[in-house]
């Protein structure tokens, strides 16, 4: 058995998730090879060859690859996946664009969002916002599977000294062009990496005060913000700051909670969390049972008064 990760990359560094997904690739037993896939990619993958518990490198260029376009990329997974008994992917939004056509084509149940491994065909996966955990068996030749990364640890980004072997790459597709990408800029850790995140939500009643009492804390920690989806349908956080369900899955080890109620949808995105701290004025809000330190009080008063005392 051998186990393929498809790696997420920006062409010269490899991103976090990947190492997570190379964790649970190892753990469905066999040797673990790693495609990246890109446009001027050669330092990507040589940064894969580096990654622990990796065997081989597989580097595919083509300038249809520049953008991660999930046509090119599926074509290109399929053009080897008779090689592999298991092809992961991080459950991100670019892993969970491929892997359902990759599995389409080699008409394969996809086994989505698993969180531990059992075996080689046994997984578990949350469902029901993570309020059931169902395990699940697969029987089919090849297993397509993608990754929560939260529910694993990150493999050594160094250590590693795998063979890298070139690949010829599969031609573009004709029907998928890229046209474009408005990129958010952002000088804090990204979210979904971030060892500490500090979310609010609707109580802070508006983009101003959003940034008037969270950005401090944000500051003073070193910490990513988040926001609830609440707080971001109502125009007081950008969608790329969304924790929970229909947003970004995080575990980070600290996670502070700033007027978030706690419905089943944020907390299926941030339970996993080593410390959650909530601060919120109701004491029936059901952050608090998830809450290792909970605070109930106004966030107006009591953020302030944490920042000073930082």
């Amino acid at each position: 058995m051998t186990a393929l990760v498809i790696a997420e990359h920006d062409n010269a560094t490899i991103k976090g998730a990947t190492l997570n997904t190379v964790t649970a690739a190892a753990l469905c037993g066999g040797e673990v090879h790693v495609l990246v896939a890109g446009a001027n990619a050669a330092a990507a993958a040589a940064a894969a060859a580096q990654i622990a518990g990796v065997s081989k490198v597989l580097h595919a260029e083509g300038e249809g690859f520049a953008h991660g376009l999930a046509e090119n990329m599926a074509a290109q997974v399929l053009a080897i996946a008779a090689d592999y008994s298991h092809i992961l992917f991080p459950a991100t939004a670019s892993g969970k664009n491929i892997a359902p056509r990759v599995a389409a084509k080699l008409d394969v149940g996809q086994i989505s969002d698993i969180i531990k491994v059992h075996g080689a065909d046994t997984f578990d996966r949350p469902i029901y916002a993570g309020n059931a955990i169902a395990t699940v068996q697969s029987l089919d030749e090849t297993k397509v599977i993608t990754v929560r990364t939260t529910g694993f640890d990150p493999a050594a980004a160094t250590g590693g000294s795998a063979a890298v072997q070139s690949l010829t790459a599969v031609a573009a597709s004709t029907k998928a062009t890229f046209v474009g990408s408005e990129i958010a800029k952002n000088d804090r850790p990204e979210l979904t990496a971030a060892k500490i995140i500090v979310s609010g939500g609707r109580a802070l009643g508006s983009s101003e005060k959003f940034n008037e009492v969270m950005t401090p804390l944000a500051d003073k920690l070193g910490a990513a913000l988040g926001a609830s989806r609440a707080a971001v349908d109502a125009g007081y956080a950008p969608n790329d700051w969304q924790v929970g369900q229909t947003g970004k899955i995080v575990a980070p080890q600290l996670y502070i909670a700033c007027g978030i109620s706690g419905a089943i949808q944020h907390l299926a995105g941030m339970k996993d969390s080593k410390v959650i701290v909530a601060i919120n004025k109701d004491p029936e809000a059901p952050i608090f049972s998830v809450a290792d330190y909970g605070l109930e009080a106004d966030l107006f008063v009591a953020v302030p008064e944490l920042i000073a005392a930082l």
